[in-house]
């Protein structure tokens, strides 16, 4: 299966050379690959397949540096790898770092302010997330979860964590110019924000919920990762076992098949099992 792939990949590259490697060929290819990945049922395959799409896109990346298309999906890919698929941490860190290098430069292409800001004090970094508009939605939404990426990979580290704050105010801005952006995907990273502590200490696991919930109204339930997050971050917070079960049980039923969900839903079907088979021991 590997070798296929990378021959693949060659053929891809030795097509792209001979047609002069346009920039709008580049894009169209990344578009489609990106869309294929999203499709694809079987997370083995991404997870062979998608260190030759990296390199792919490097080159392309290298060959237009300035192009927002190209950056974004590089982001994307690379954030998602990361994220899902590398266990290493060191790696982890290393290959999340460059998610947020190419969402940032795609970013920084329609506004340039956002990289003056990234290290001010939140006040300064608000009043400039706050101007951005819905033609900066694209790249603002892939920057922000690259960024949230990039602290996940960090979680021990209390300087990335200290970024918390700017990052929930990326996450605010992206639901107020479009809650239904990606499926209301930003809805699932504010409710796993809001799920980091318990009340007591600071959490908000009620105003959680709501995202949780809004992300799969959203999705007219078709994202299994929101329940399954929902049961994770809120469920297991508030010990309610019986909601727990109920959305973990929904997620094995249901089909996993969905335009641009179908990778998601598998990995979340996977997850979902072994949240039950721990239900016992944590309840």
């Amino acid at each position: 299966m590997r070798r296929t792939l990378n021959r693949s990949a060659i053929t891809v590259l030795l097509a792209l050379a001979l047609a002069g490697c346009a920039s709008m060929a580049s894009r169209g290819l990344a578009d489609n690959l990106s869309q294929s990945i999203r499709n694809q049922d079987d997370p083995e395959t991404v997870r062979a397949g998608a260190p030759a799409y990296l390199l792919l896109l490097d080159g392309m990346i290298q060959d237009a540096p300035d192009d927002p298309a190209l950056l974004m999906a590089g982001s994307r890919l690379y954030g998602a790898y990361a994220a899902v698929f590398v266990e290493d941490p060191e790696r982890a860190r290393r290959l999340s770092a460059k998610a947020l290098d190419y969402g940032r430069r795609a970013l920084c292409e329609r506004r340039p302010e956002m990289c003056a800001v990234e290290d001010k004090p939140l006040d300064t970094f608000v009043s400039v997330v706050d101007a951005t508009t819905a033609d900066d939605l694209p790249a603002l939404y892939t920057y922000t979860t690259a960024w949230a990426g990039w602290i996940q990979a960090r979680s021990d580290d209390w300087q990335a964590l200290a970024d918390l704050p700017k990052l929930e105010a990326l996450l605010v801005r992206v639901v107020t110019l479009d809650e239904d952006y990606d499926g209301g995907q930003a809805h699932i990273y504010l409710g796993v924000l809001g799920t980091r502590l318990p009340p007591s200490l600071g959490g908000k696991p009620e105003e959680a919920r709501a995202h949780f919930e809004k992300a799969i109204a959203v999705s007219d339930g078709r994202n299994l990762m929101a329940k399954v997050e929902y049961a994770r971050r809120y469920a297991r917070l508030v010990f309610d076992r019986e909601l727990h079960d109920r959305l973990l049980r929904e997620v094995l039923a249901a089909d996993p098949q969905a335009p641009g969900l179908t990778l998601s839903n598998t990995l979340a079907q996977t997850q979902a099992k072994e949240l039950l088979a721990g239900a016992d021991d944590y309840f």
